[in-house]
């Protein structure tokens, strides 16, 4: 019990550490279980010795993966994308794998460890790329569908080796085909069986745990799904993470299928987590000491590989180069079902452990680099393509037009904009960077520029000298300063509108020539209150004049509010946050019977005093604070806190 105590405290320790280590870096987590299991495996710091121990019980984790991959994975989104699904998916997995177990059989590797490392490095990581496209809200766009598409049958192809592995291992050459032919019957008996019983059972069973309105027995049902099937299939003579996948496959068309991904995700993470501590456990340091550029050619030489092909099959699909370039490089690196077919492989003695090592260490470098490759695959696949880029051809804004708007990014609240200025008769140009997006606005007879709104170029083009307005219309206040600066150059008479996310930067914005900047946090708060009002059956005259008073104060009653227990430090500029503190007065206060300006506090604000039932908003500097009153206090935290001691102590 001791031993047993030691080790999982051992492992979680170090396994917390290093995800936060890594999370602060901006890695993804598996390359931070890897290296806690490095770091106790024999190879390590030897923490723990019995490794295949673990092992046997890091398989539940690849178990309930596949159940929750069965749960996402959507049959009517597989038909959706069914031309990159069947078209460039099994030519990308099929090429790939047959140039990498050429390569190593040329190297002189057996053929069956050149076919599970040909299966293993030809599959990306649909956790790393589906989790960024979806935080980025590109899941829906070119790039994001193509590489769906090809993900999707990635993860149909691995759940295909991980049922024929095991089958392969355990069979000579005479009796493969038989066995294989075997395997396949069991499969499809097994998916007609898995069909039937999640069609008419599954449910009704789940309707009654439900009825009970236990959490414990709902999530002790959706754990005995998960590992019935997987016993049933091994009792078959077949794959465990094969029932696994036919479950959660069968039961994700139904509506509990969010209810069992939410209750069995902490299992399948922390399981997940010790089943990649384990492959960690199978590097060993002195081996890529001693192959380290083997394994950077190895990565490298596969990288490009992967990215060119996809780059080719896509484009033969008729997908436009960005798509195609994007797709490529986002899905050039390996993936964690790679851990999970080297695994198996060593389990069944199938592949050594010093060739799994070599195997996890290219599977790691090309996963290290991926979040950076996913951050700049745009402005790679600009740089890549160059002068060959497909942009459409624009013609600049006419002599003969002036008075004009130039909209800055022709996103939704840019063409919200658009429509709104066409209805009212004034002539419009949009400039923006996304191609797919200039293509399709050009096709529907839109005005609109290709390029960066920053350069000189560009603005002239778009007729700078005789416009009226320009309007930045996306959320990014250093390129939005850049804007400015470059506007005010070539015309200072024109006007400048900004959009902000909120009021971090106004001052800075307006300082470098906005006329107005419309933070957007700030304009849904005095919507809200100008509907409230209304609802209150508050004079429209009154509502206006205040909407009217706030914008000219440049929001100074809706800056700051108060904190909860979740406090930034600083702005997504780096400079303090700014905030509200509200200090009350008690009976031993020094400030009592001194005015504001005797208390010199300094780098804050008093916005009100609030003194029984009466609150002064920006009180005189003369008033003299009494007992009871509530000082309400805005400036950064440190000044906030100094202010308070001075009001309070003296």
């Amino acid at each position: 019990m001791h031993d047993t105590l030691t080790l999982i405290v051992v492992l979680l320790g170090s396994a917390v550490a290093a995800v936060v280590l890594f999370r602060r870096l901006g890695m993804p987590p598996i390359l931070a279980y890897l290296l806690s299991g490095l770091a106790a495996g024999p190879f390590g710091f030897g923490w723990i010795s019995d490794v295949e121990g673990i092992q046997h019980l890091a398989e539940f984790g690849i178990v309930f993966l596949l159940f929750t991959l069965g749960l996402e994975f959507s049959i009517p989104r597989l038909l959706t994308l069914r031309r990159i699904v069947f078209g460039a998916g099994p030519l990308q997995v099929i090429l790939t794998g047959a140039a990498v177990f050429a390569v190593m059989r040329l190297l002189g590797f057996q053929p069956m460890t050149a076919g599970i490392t040909a299966g293993a490095l030809a599959l990306s990581s649909t956790a790393i790329v589906i989790r960024d496209l979806i935080g980025r809200g590109a899941v829906n766009t070119g790039y994001g569908r193509a590489s769906t598409g090809i993900l999707l049958f990635q993860d149909l192809a691995a759940v295909i080796m991980l049922v024929m592995l095991p089958v392969i291992s355990n069979s000579n050459d005479d009796a493969l085909w038989t066995m294989a032919g075997i395997t396949l019957g069991k499969s499809l008996l097994l998916f007609a069986g898995i069909y039937v019983v999640g069609k008419w059972i599954l449910p009704r069973l789940l309707e009654e745990t439900g009825r009970a309105r236990s959490d414990e027995v709902f999530v002790m049902t959706a754990l005995l799904l998960a590992l019935v099937a997987a016993w049933v299939t091994h009792w078959l003579g077949l794959s465990m993470a094969l029932g696994a996948f036919l479950a959660g496959m069968m039961l994700g068309e139904s509506h509990f299928r969010h209810q069992i991904e939410a209750d069995l995700r902490p299992f399948r993470d922390l399981l997940l987590g010790l089943f990649f501590i384990s492959v960690g456990m199978l590097v060993d340091p002195n081996l890529f000491a001693e192959q380290w550029h083997w394994i950077i050619l190895a990565a490298v030489s596969l990288m490009l590989f992967k990215a060119v092909l996809i780059f080719v099959l896509l484009r033969l699909l008729g997908e436009p180069a960005d798509t195609a370039t994007r797709s490529g490089l986002i899905l050039s690196q390996c993936g964690e079902f790679g851990f999970v077919l080297v695994a198996l492989a060593v389990s069944h003695q199938v592949m050594s452990p010093g060739k799994a090592g070599l195997l996890v260490s290219i599977t790691v470098l090309t996963m290290a680099v991926t979040p950076a490759l996913l951050q700049h695959s745009g402005k790679l696949s600009r740089r890549l393509l160059g002068p060959w880029m497909e942009v459409p051809k624009d013609s600049p804004v006419s002599d003969d037009i002036t008075g004009h708007v130039i909209l800055c990014g022709y996103g939704r609240v840019g063409q919200n904009l658009m429509r709104y200025l066409n209805r009212f008769h004034h002539h419009a140009v949009a400039v923006d960077m996304d191609l797919v997006r200039l293509q399709e606005a050009s096709a529907a007879g839109e005005h609109i520029l290709f390029g960066d709104a920053s350069r000189k170029d560009i603005l002239e083009r778009a007729g700078i000298h005789r416009a009226r307005l320009l309007v930045v219309t996306f959320d990014d206040a250093r390129l939005a300063e850049r804007i400015i600066h470059t506007c005010r150059d070539l015309n200072s008479d024109v006007r400048v509108l900004v959009r902000t996310r909120d009021d971090t930067h106004l001052d800075a914005l307006t300082a470098a020539g906005a006329a107005e900047v419309v933070p957007e946090v700030l304009e849904a708060s005095l919507m809200l209150v100008a509907h409230a009002l209304m609802m209150l059956d508050v004079p429209f005259e009154r509502v206006l004049a205040m909407l009217r008073k706030t914008r000219r104060d440049r929001y100074r009653m809706l800056q700051g509010y108060y904190h909860g227990d979740s406090f930034p430090t600083t702005d997504s500029a780096g400079n303090p946050y700014r905030l509200l503190h509200a200090v009350t007065l008690s009976e031993k206060a020094r400030s009592i019977g001194r005015s504001i300006r005797e208390c010199a506090l300094r780098d804050v604000e008093i916005r009100a005093v609030k003194r029984a039932e009466q609150t002064r908003e920006s009180p005189d500097e003369d008033l003299i604070l009494e007992q009871g009153d509530t000082v309400i206090l805005y400036g950064p935290l440190e000044a906030v806190e100094a202010a308070e001691v001075r009001l309070l102590g003296g």
